[in-house]
């Protein structure tokens, strides 16, 4: 008999359990569920009862009354995971054998990761709502509030239901109007992004909601204290914003045992195939819901289609069968503007033909068309876009024959669209010379058609002095102490395939949050980005 450990009761690990308890036969699978205690709380609810929409006495009920008949369900807390030995470690001293793991323990607000937001103001004028307590405490506070200056703030993201702190602040809204008390308030929105959102047209369009409300939106604020004597909140870069009611969403990190066990990244979460939702470093165990590192929102409609993947997927393997590769993801977002009102967002993660950040991607379902001789690893780009009469720039009214798409393919560096494995060079870690990727192929038709811009480098080229020129560019001067995190995200990049945010600029190059602000003002981690050659991060100022 084969043992299946799923850690965590909530909504990834409870539906992946009775899921997988129908299609996998009971005498030849074993189904474990751990979770340290028999709360499974409805969590959009935190939201709505601080304004008594809805009651607390509806959020909690028992683990027991969700989980199927023929799966064990353990309390407990967890310790660390043994990968190598297959254990499962608990903190009363039982280990828990496995064939196959599933780390469901999602995400978790750490207000002690910001100095000074734990401190005696902790939910009296300083609140959270993303936790059974902060929702009951923040129910009182608004409760008891006679008006002054309500912020809502969001320190880092990826925080769980993104747009949950909007629909605070428009509830909110409704709320202090009922009470007559709008007028004697001024309502904040503090957020690291540059907008509303995550997304440009969603940012746009709840931006628009924001303002009809007179509702102030502060973008780029990178919190770095809170100073609740004062009562206010401080940036990276010197702002200061006063409250007299502060409701913060504090950082999200994933369980600690995660970091214990080696398994996470940064902030605890396990980076995985985002095709399979399994583990980069070890093909038994995957990741389910707030947990995992996918590059989509962590919220309970992603976690309920991933698992309608996962399980199919997992059924597959079970059967000695292949994976399918996921190709895209939709996820319907449903947010509440007021009392009566709500807005809806489809947001999709779209797999741009198994290879990273295409400049220029078709559809997902046309990543074979024209590409059939194409060799593994190299960049796919559909034959409706290379059939295509190629655009012609400005350059061409003066007699210089330019194909504008493949500049946009050039400018692109080569490690980002797969076109060759990167290399790495001695100059990432001497701070010196130039960095050496391959040159990005041309299509006959273009090679035979068409001239670089002399006047315009491509970035992919990723030359020490175009990086000083895209410098320039943003009117920075590079110096020794810029180089340092500028080669770390180069070289980073190499294993990650992803641009290093500021926390990982931080936390694993070493160089404190402060200096990057001062060596690149105002928006440390896209200026970073944009002279090391690479895509920005995502969410991250």
């Amino acid at each position: 008999m084969r043992t299946l450990v799923i850690l965590g009761g909530g909504t990834a690990g409870t539906m992946a359990a009775n899921k997988l308890r129908d299609r996998l036969a009971a005498e030849d699978w074993r189904i474990v569920v751990v979770d340290k205690d028999d709360n499974h709380d409805y969590q959009p609810a935190y939201l709505f009862v601080p304004f008594g929409i809805n009651k607390s006495k509806h959020v909690r009920r028992s683990r027991h009354s969700f989980i199927d008949d023929g799966i064990e369900l353990l309390m407990g807390e967890i310790d660390r995971v043994d990968p190598e030995g297959k254990q499962v470690h608990l903190a009363d001293g039982r280990e828990l054998d496995y064939d196959y793991l599933v780390i469901a323990t999602g995400t978790t607000p750490r207000p002690d990761q910001t100095p000074g937001m734990l401190g005696p103001e902790w939910r009296k004028s300083v609140h959270d709502f993303y936790t059974y307590e902060g929702m009951l405490a923040l129910k009182k506070a608004l409760k008891e509030f006679r008006g002054g200056r309500l912020v809502m703030h969001i320190t880092e993201l990826p925080i769980k239901c993104p747009v949950a702190p909007l629909e605070f602040v428009m509830l909110a809204d409704d709320y202090l109007t009922k009470k007559g008390l709008r007028k004697a308030t001024e309502i904040v929105y503090v957020t690291p992004l540059d907008g509303a959102f995550t997304k440009p047209v969603a940012s746009r369009e709840l931006g628009h909601h924001l303002s009809k409300r007179g509702i102030k939106v502060e973008p780029d604020f990178m919190i770095e204290s809170v100073d609740q004597e004062a009562k206010v909140i401080r940036s990276y870069d010197e702002r200061e914003i006063a409250f007299d009611l502060l409701v913060t969403v504090p950082l999200n990190m994933g369980a600690d045992y995660v970091a214990r066990s080696g398994l996470g990244d940064e902030l605890n979460y396990v980076p995985v195939d985002k095709h399979t939702n399994q583990s980069t470093a070890y093909p038994n165990i995957f990741a389910l819901g707030d947990g995992s590192n996918l590059p989509t929102s962590k919220a309970g409609s992603v976690a309920h289609f991933s698992v309608e993947v996962f399980v199919e997927n997992f059924c597959q393997l079970a059967a000695g069968q292949p994976h399918d590769p996921l190709v895209r993801w939709t996820r319907q977002l449903l947010s509440r503007v007021g009392e009566e009102q709500g807005a809806a967002a489809g947001l999709q993660l779209r797999d741009r033909a198994a290879h990273r950040s295409l400049p220029l991607p078709g559809r997902p379902d046309e990543p074979a068309q024209g590409v059939a001789d194409q060799p593994p690893g190299q960049a796919r780009l559909p034959a409706r876009l290379l059939e295509r009469p190629a655009p012609r720039s400005a350059d061409a009214a003066a007699g210089r024959d330019v194909d504008v798409r493949q500049e946009r393919r050039d400018r692109v560096c080569p490690s980002l669209t797969g076109r060759c494995p990167p290399t790495p060079h001695p100059a990432h870690d001497q701070h010196q010379g130039d960095w050496t990727p391959c040159p990005p192929p041309r299509s006959p038709a273009a090679r035979s058609t068409s001239t670089p811009r002399a006047s315009s480098p491509s970035r992919s080229s990723g030359t020490r002095s175009l990086a000083q020129t895209l410098a320039a560019n943003i009117g920075i001067t590079l110096t020794d102490a810029h180089w340092v995190p500028i080669h770390f995200l180069r070289k980073d990049f190499e294993t990650q395939k992803e641009t290093a945010t500021l926390r990982r600029v931080s936390t694993v190059g070493g160089i404190p949050v402060k200096d990057l602000f001062a060596l690149f003002p105002g928006k440390p981690a896209k200026k970073m980005s944009y002279i090391a050659g690479l895509q920005k991060p995502k969410g991250c100022v």
